[in-house]
């Protein structure tokens, strides 16, 4: 890794031994140290990642209840951050030992309903998520996964066709409430923390790319896991959980709203995982594309997505 001790040289301390720890397909690395009993995580952010957000989100959603890792020192040239450690037991590690997924979940959607209540104007000069942020995210599919799939990139002409018609349904999507969008919202970012006390209990990770927009696309995100399988009847009752919390929403309409995120969503999936593959030759994301795929086709069975549904039914290629 780069030369991390400038970090501890700053305050006088001298630079102790790193394990690594975790890291995922963007250049952010994470790696653990102690103190004395009291264990810290060193986050490296080399350019062009942006740990200022990261502080600036972090320093957020402490402030208004949630548990996110503390920013205890901040190197923002070089990109390090010494943040405080919430421990290794991920929601997706407490699944795999055996605990009960239905108190983790709701734990996880009643963080959603909080945070969408507590937030209600943009914080931190956020970006808005438009529909040009995401026809950009589904381009990811057709630039990535369509080539090396097929064997021949789309059409310019096809390409066009099937951005437009994703701008224009994104763009009823976009009329549902919005809030605080947190992107990566799943069980391998949140942390099980039973120490702590109510909606504490969740910590929070990769939130660093945050948006301002339809604020259900961090509840498909948990419940529609490009990498796990939910029960439906999980699902709904989440769903459901969700949905009643916001009376005053039509709740017709926010499924409708899930849906198009949903679809685009997973299409942007299998696209990135596509892409990491190609890009680094690691194929360790391609065994999810099946399930992704499965998710995706589930999704344009709603009457929103009909033109997406007939445009595939007529140019994609048989997978």
């Amino acid at each position: 890794m780069r030369d991390y001790r400038l970090l501890f040289s700053q305050s006088n301390k001298e630079a102790p031994p790193l394990t690594f720890l975790a890291g995922d397909m963007s250049l952010r690395r994470y790696y653990r140290f102690w103190e004395g009993e009291q264990p810290y995580v060193l986050m490296d952010a080399p350019a062009p990642e942006n740990p200022q957000r990261f502080c600036e989100l972090a320093d957020f959603l402490v402030s208004i209840g949630f548990s996110a890792p503390r920013v205890l020192q901040r190197d923002l040239d070089q990109g390090y951050l010494v943040l405080e450690d919430l421990g290794d037991q991920t929601f997706t590690r407490c699944l795999g030992n055996g605990q009960d997924p239905e108190p983790l979940y709701q734990l996880a959607i009643d963080v959603l309903i909080a945070l969408h209540k507590r937030v209600k104007e943009p914080p931190l000069d956020l970006n808005d998520y438009t529909p040009e942020t995401l026809v950009a995210e589904v381009a990811v599919f057709f630039d990535w996964y369509w080539p090396e799939q097929y064997g021949h990139k789309l059409a310019a002409d096809k390409k066009d066709e099937i951005l437009s018609l994703w701008a224009d349904v994104f763009a009823q999507a976009l009329t549902s409430p919005l809030g605080l969008v947190l992107r990566d919202f799943h069980v391998d970012n949140l942390i099980w923390l039973p120490e702590r006390q109510s909606l504490q209990r969740c910590g929070l990770l990769d939130f660093q790319d945050a948006l301002w927009g339809p604020r259900v696309y961090d509840v498909v995100s948990l419940l529609e896991d490009a990498r796990r399988d939910l029960s439906p009847t999980l699902v709904t009752a989440l769903w459901q959980r969700y949905c009643a919390a916001f009376p005053e929403e039509n709740a017709d309409k926010l499924w409708a709203t899930a849906t198009i995120l949903s679809a685009g969503r997973h299409l942007k999936i299998i696209g990135v995982f596509m892409r990491y593959y190609v890009r680094h030759g690691n194929p360790q994301y391609l065994v999810h594309i099946p399930r992704v795929w499965r998710l995706f086709y589930q999704c344009i069975e709603h009457p929103a997505l009909l033109p997406i549904k007939q445009w595939f039914h007529e140019n994609l290629p048989t997978h």
